[in-house]
């Protein structure tokens, strides 16, 4: 029974959930990397080198042979298209991720901001902002004191 009710703590505090929608977001953005990579940029990449299946490319060590009689020997390659697919995901999925990133911190930066009026500061912020404010006034008040004593 401890072991369901710290199970259910865990995914009421959003940690489960937010893992959830990142792998089902994942799982999306993927399916749509895959197509902007196989549909949008290889073809015009495969135009520039005249018509070349950039998947299907590979270096060939050692053809197949078929010998009547005898069974047959399969094609040793390295397949090197297959490679430049996957660098083109990776960076379009890495360029992706560093926009939506640099996105997020402007916003929260925005969100963040104590003196911009067009975003909503979240409480704690604003909290903060004008404990900052009461100190700075508490440190003048304080060192004009110590101005007229000394004197």
């Amino acid at each position: 029974m401890k072991l369901i009710k710290e199970f259910k703590e865990f995914a009421v505090k959003g940690n489960m959930i937010d893992i959830a929608i990142g792998v089902i977001i994942g799982t999306a953005f993927n399916k749509v990397v895959n197509v902007l990579v196989k549909e949008v940029l290889m073809p015009p990449l495969s135009y520039m080198t005249e018509g070349a299946n950039w998947e299907n490319k590979k270096i060939i060590l050692r053809e197949a042979v078929n010998l009547e009689g005898a069974s047959k020997i399969e094609e040793i390659a390295i397949g090197y298209g297959k490679l430049i697919e996957a660098g083109v995901d990776f960076l379009v999925i890495a360029f992706t991720v560093f926009v939506v990133v640099k996105l997020m911190n402007s916003l929260k930066k925005k969100a963040e901001d104590p003196k911009d009026v067009k975003v909503v500061t979240p409480k704690n912020i604003e909290l903060m902002n004008k404990t900052n404010e009461l100190l700075e006034q508490q440190n003048a008040f304080l060192q004009k004191l110590l101005i007229k004593d000394n004197k």
